[in-house]
C-alpha cells in the first residue's frame, strides 16, 4: 500500500483492504509462530529459546538455569509475545511424553501425562539437552544466515543447522490461520538408515519411491508407546500409513497396549502399559469410571492407576463372569483407548530467494529438504574451515621462516628504533605479509626453543593436509554427501534406540493385546547383582551394558519370565515388559528390593506344556516340579521351594525328565546321579537331599548332564578346568560323591562349575564387582583328579565370586523316537564309562550308600543302561 501523507483523505475499497490486512496476519501468524521449518522442524519460538540458552552457556555439562532466567532472557532479546508462550514451548521440550527425543533437559515438575500443568516457571530449572547441542553444532561457523530481532539490536539465526532430522524424529503440531501441521513423531534410527539411503540413491531419487523408503521406516514411534494399525478399510486402498507418506495427509488408528493378568482362583485383570500418544490417563480414568457407572460396561469391579517411575501400569479389575477380552473390545470402542492420529505433514520451504512458503510435503520430499539442508550446511562449514586453516598455515609460514632466519630477524628487530620500522625491515627483507610480521613480533620467546619449532612445524604440516583435504571435499559434491551420511550414522550409533510404538501389520482389529502383536524373538535376559533385569540383546556380548549378573537366561520375547530369591519364592512378568535400560526386579515382579536374586527362567505359556523345573540348593538340597505348575501358578509372587532358615536356593534349571543331574561343591566332590530319583513334588515342598556333604563344605555348582560334554569347575582365585563327564560315575542320589578337583591354597576353593561344550559362554564375577565373558575352550581340558591352571587374572585384593552359567532356553518338545538303525549307531557313540580314580568316601557308610556300592555288578550295568537311553533320549 503506498504511504500517505498525514491528514489526507483517501477512498479506499473496503473488501480490498481487508483481504491485504488478514493476508498479513495470516502470513504473519503461518511464518513467524505457528509452522515449523522443513530443515531444521522448530517454530520460531522454539529455536529462539535453544539459541537463547545456547547463548548463555546453558549446555548439558553445565549447572541448571532456573526457567524463569531462561525465559526472561528469551523474552529480553529474540521473542516479541508473552511469557507464558516461551515457557509453555519450553516445558513441551522437557516432556517425555510430549517429545520422542529431548530437546531440553528439565528440572522440577514439567507435567504428567495426567494434564497436569508445568510448576510456575520460578520453581523448575532447565538447560540444553545432548540432542538439542546436535541442532545447534558449528553454528558458530557461520553454517546458517541470522536476521535482525524484534527491535533491530541483536541477530539471531534463521534456521539452525540440525545434525538430527528433528522435523521426523519429535514431529511438530500447529494451527495456524486456514491451515494446521500434525506431524507425527519417528524412530531415529529408522529415519537415518533411510536419510543415509537417499543419499545413496541421490543421483537416482526420482526413481527412489514411498515402498522401498518403508523399508526403514516402519510407521510413526510415538513416545508413549502403543500399537498403530498399519491397515485400514476407511482408507483409499488399504494402507493408512502408506497413504500418509506418499501424499503427506491422511490418518492412522493408534491403540494402547494392554494384556491380561491371570491371578489367583481363575480372575484375570487388564493391565494396560502405553497409551496413544496425547491421550490423558486420568481423563481416561474417568471415562472408563463413567461408562461402569452408566451401566454402559458390565464387569469392570475397579479402576485403579498404578503407574511409578518404572512406567505406566492401569489395571482394570473384571469379574469372574466375563471374558476379559470383551471388556477390551468396549474400551477400545468408547474410550480414548483407541483414537485416530489425523496426519498432516505441512512445513515451511524457502524458495529460491529464501522466502518461506507453506508445502505439503510427502516423506521422500521431506527426507530430501533435510538433506539439501545438510549440503549447504557442510559446504558452508568446510569453507569456513578451510578459511581459517589457510590463515593458520599463512601465519605459520611466516612464523617457520622467522625461526630458519632467527639470527638476522633478532638483529634486524633489535637495530630498529620502534615496532613500526621492525615491521617494515623484516616484511621488506624476507617478503612477509603484515599478519605474519605482526605474528613473529608477538611470538614469545619460549617459541625459540628447539621442541617448539618442531611442534610449529608438524602443526604446519597437518594444515595443510586439512587444507588439501577440505579444497577436495569442496570441489566435489558427492564426498560431501558421503561426510553427510557419515555423521548420520554416528548420530544414530550414539542417540538411537529401540521402537517403542508397534506397527501391527494388520487391520484395525477388536482387541488386539501386547501379547499378540509381539515379534516372535529370541533375546537374553540379565538379572544384575543390584537387583535389575535388562534385556541384552541377541548376544552375549552386550553383557558388557548391564550391571554384572547373577542370572543369565535365554528367551522368546512372549515367553513369561520367572525370577527366584534365595527363599525359594518366584515373581512373574512378560519378557516383554524388560526393557534395554533394565528395571528393578522389585517394580516389574513384586518381589522386595531386599531379596537377593539368584536364579531365572523364561517359559511360554501353554497349556500343554512339557518337561520339569529342577531346584538345587547351596547345602545340597535338591527339588523336582512340573513345568506346567510353575507355569500355572497364580499371583505375581509364590513359593516354588520351600529352603531352610539355613540353606539358600541357588540353581535352577529345566530339564525334560528321564535325564542326569550333576552337584559340585566348594570342596570339589562331585556327584552325578539320574533325575528319576528325584520324584516331582509341589511347589510348597522342600526337596530331598542331592549330595550329602562334608563339614563346612556347600554345593557350588549344579546343571543338567547334556551329550558329549564336560564338567568345568572354577575356583576362588581364578584357577579352572574341565573334564568328560564319562569321567563322572553316575552314582545314586544323597551320596558323597567323587572328586572333582584338588583343592588347595594356590587355588583356593571352588566357587562355581557347570557342565558345558567348548563353546559355551560363562560370565565371571569378582567380588569387586568386575564380569568378563568367556568361552569354556579357553579352560585346560585335564583328568577328573588333574590339576587346574589359572585362567582369570584378577586384581590385588580380589578373587572370583560366582560363575554364571547362561540358561539357553527349552523348546519342551519331545525328541523323536531314533529309528533301529540310528539307535545302534547312537549306542556305538556313547562314551565308555570310566572307573573312579580316586573316590575320599569314608570307611563307615550309610545304608543307602553301602547298597549303591554294593551294586558294582548287577546295579551298575543298570544304571548304565538308563544313562544309553537318557542319551539317546536327548539325541546323541
Amino acid at each position: 500500500m503506498a504511504e500517505m501523507e498525514i491528514g489526507t483523505v483517501r477512498a479506499v475499497d473496503i473488501n480490498t483492504e481487508m483481504q491485504d490486512a488478514y493476508l498479513s496476519y495470516a502470513m504473519s501468524v503461518i511464518v513467524a509462530r505457528a509452522l515449523p521449518d522443513a530443515r531444521d522442524g522448530l517454530k520460531p519460538v522454539q529455536r529462539r529459546i535453544l539459541y537463547a540458552m545456547h547463548d548463555m552457556g546453558v549446555r548439558p555439562d553445565s549447572s541448571y538455569k532456573k526457567s524463569a532466567r531462561i525465559v526472561g532472557e528469551v523474552l529480553g532479546k529474540y521473542h516479541p509475545h508473552g511469557d507464558m508462550a516461551v515457557y509453555e514451548a519450553m516445558a513441551r521440550c522437557a516432556q517425555d511424553f510430549s517429545m520422542r527425543y529431548l530437546l531440553v533437559d528439565g528440572q522440577g515438575n514439567f507435567g504428567s501425562v495426567d494434564g497436569d500443568a508445568p510448576a510456575a516457571m520460578r520453581y523448575t530449572e532447565a538447560r540444553l539437552s545432548p540432542m538439542a547441542m546436535e541442532l545447534l553444532a558449528d553454528i558458530e561457523k557461520q553454517t546458517v544466515d541470522f536476521g535482525p530481532n524484534f527491535d533491530g539490536s541483536l541477530e539471531q539465526p534463521l534456521v539452525l543447522p540440525a545434525a538430527a532430522p528433528n522435523l521426523l524424529v519429535n514431529g511438530a503440531s500447529g494451527i495456524a490461520v486456514g491451515m494446521a501441521t500434525n506431524i507425527p513423531p519417528h524412530n531415529l534410527s529408522e529415519v537415518c538408515d533411510a536419510l543415509c539411503y537417499v543419499i545413496e540413491k541421490w543421483d537416482k531419487l526420482d526413481h527412489v519411491g514411498v515402498d522401498e523408503l518403508m523399508k526403514f521406516i516402519k510407521g510413526p514411534d510415538f513416545p508413549t508407546g502403543g500399537i498403530v494399525f498399519r491397515y485400514d478399510d476407511k482408507v483409499e486402498g488399504g494402507d493408512a500409513i502408506r497413504t500418509a507418506y506418499a501424499t503427506g495427509r491422511g490418518h492412522i488408528t493408534v491403540q494402547a497396549k494392554a494384556h491380561v493378568e491371570d491371578i489367583a482362583r481363575g480372575k484375570a485383570n487388564l493391565v494396560v502399559t502405553e497409551l496413544p500418544y496425547q491421550v490423558n490417563k486420568a481423563n481416561l480414568v474417568e471415562r472408563i469410571a463413567e461408562l461402569v457407572r452408566d451401566g454402559r460396561i458390565e464387569g469392570i469391579t475397579d479402576v485403579r492407576d498404578e503407574s511409578d517411575r518404572s512406567g505406566m501400569r492401569l489395571l482394570i479389575e473384571v469379574t469372574r463372569t466375563v471374558e476379559p477380552k470383551d471388556i477390551l473390545v468396549q474400551l477400545y470402542k468408547h474410550t480414548p483407548m483407541r483414537s485416530t492420529f489425523g496426519i498432516i505433514m505441512l512445513a515451511l520451504v524457502a524458495d529460491e530467494t529464501g522466502r518461506l512458503e507453506t508445502r505439503m510435503l510427502p516423506l521422500k520430499r521431506l527426507l530430501q529438504l533435510y538433506v539439501e539442508h545438510r549440503q549447504e550446511i557442510v559446504t558452508r562449514r568446510s569453507q569456513y574451515d578451510l578459511t581459517r586453516a589457510q590463515e593458520r598455515a599463512h601465519i605459520l609460514e611466516g612464523l617457520i621462516k622467522a625461526l630458519a632466519n632467527l639470527d638476522e630477524v633478532i638483529r634486524i628487530i633489535r637495530r630498529s628504533a620502534d615496532a613500526d620500522a621492525a615491521r617494515e625491515a623484516l616484511m621488506k627483507r624476507f617478503k612477509l605479509t603484515e599478519i605474519q610480521t605482526n605474528a613473529i613480533l608477538d611470538m614469545p620467546l619460549r617459541r625459540l626453543a628447539r621442541l617448539e619449532r618442531e611442534k610449529l612445524e608438524a602443526e604446519y604440516k597437518e594444515k595443510q593436509a586439512i587444507i588439501k583435504h577440505l579444497q577436495d571435499l569442496l570441489a566435489h559434491p558427492k564426498k560431501i554427501l558421503g561426510v553427510i551420511r557419515d555423521e548420520l550414522a554416528a548420530l544414530r550409533d550414539k542417540y538411537g534406540d529401540s521402537r517403542r510404538t508397534t506397527i501391527a501389520e494388520s487391520k484395525v482389529g477388536e482387541a488386539v493385546t501386547t501379547h499378540e502383536l509381539m515379534p516372535e524373538e529370541t533375546v537374553w535376559i540379565s538379572v544384575g547383582n543390584d537387583g535389575t533385569a535388562a534385556r541384552v540383546g541377541q548376544s552375549l556380548a552386550l553383557i558388557k551394558n548391564a550391571a554384572p549378573p547373577v542370572a543369565l537366561c535365554q528367551a522368546n520375547s512372549r515367553d513369561t519370565l520367572y525370577i527366584f530369591n534365595d527363599r525359594g519364592q518366584v515373581g512373574q512378568t512378560p519378557v516383554h515388559s524388560v526393557s534395554e535400560s533394565g528395571g528393578n526386579v522389585a517394580d516389574l515382579t513384586g518381589l522386595s528390593k531386599e531379596d537377593r536374586l539368584v536364579a531365572a527362567l523364561a517359559l511360554p505359556k501353554s497349556d500343554e506344556l512339557r518337561g520339569y523345573v529342577f531346584f538345587g540348593t547351596r547345602l545340597g538340597t535338591v527339588k523336582r516340579v512340573t513345568a506346567a505348575d510353575l507355569v500355572n501358578a497364580t499371583g505375581s509372587v509364590f513359593n516354588a521351594i520351600n529352603v531352610d532358615e539355613a540353606d539358600s536356593l541357588e540353581w535352577v534349571r529345566v530339564t525334560m525328565g528321564g535325564g542326569e543331574v550333576v552337584l559340585v561343591t566348594t570342596q570339589g566332590q562331585a556327584i552325578r546321579f539320574a533325575e528319576e530319583e528325584v520324584r516331582p513334588m509341589g511347589l510348597n515342598a522342600g526337596g530331598v537331599r542331592g549330595i550329602n556333604l562334608g563339614e563346612r563344605d556347600a554345593v557350588v555348582g549344579m546343571d543338567v548332564v547334556s551329550p558329549r560334554s564336560d564338567v568345568l569347575v572354577f575356583s576362588e582365585n581364578g584357577y579352572a578346568k574341565r573334564a568328560t563327564l564319562a569321567q563322572y560315575p553316575t552314582q545314586g542320589r544323597a551320596g558323597k560323591g567323587v572328586v572333582s578337583a584338588k583343592i588347595g591354597a594356590t587355588s583356593g576353593p571352588l566357587v562355581g562349575a557347570a557342565v558345558v561344550q567348548a563353546e559355551t559362554q560363562l560370565v565371571v564375577v569378582t567380588n569387586k564387582g568386575r564380569a568378563k565373558l568367556i568361552r569354556a575352550k579357553t579352560t585346560p581340558s585335564r583328568n577328573r583328579v588333574g590339576r587346574m591352571d589359572e585362567v582369570f587374572a584378577l586384581a590385588q585384593g580380589d578373587s572370583v565370586a560366582i560363575l554364571v552359567v547362561p540358561t539357553a532356553r527349552a523348546e519342551f518338545e519331545a525328541p523323536p523316537e531314533p529309528e533301529p538303525e540310528a539307535k545302534a549307531a547312537a549306542e556305538l557313540e556313547v562314551e565308555p564309562e570310566v572307573e573312579a580314580e580316586e573316590e575320599p568316601v569314608e570307611a563307615k557308610k550309610t545304608g543307602r550308600q553301602s547298597q549303591v556300592e554294593r551294586g558294582n555288578g548287577k546295579d551298575k550295568a543298570k544304571s548304565k543302561g538308563k544313562t544309553k537311553a537318557v542319551q539317546l533320549a536327548l539325541g546323541e
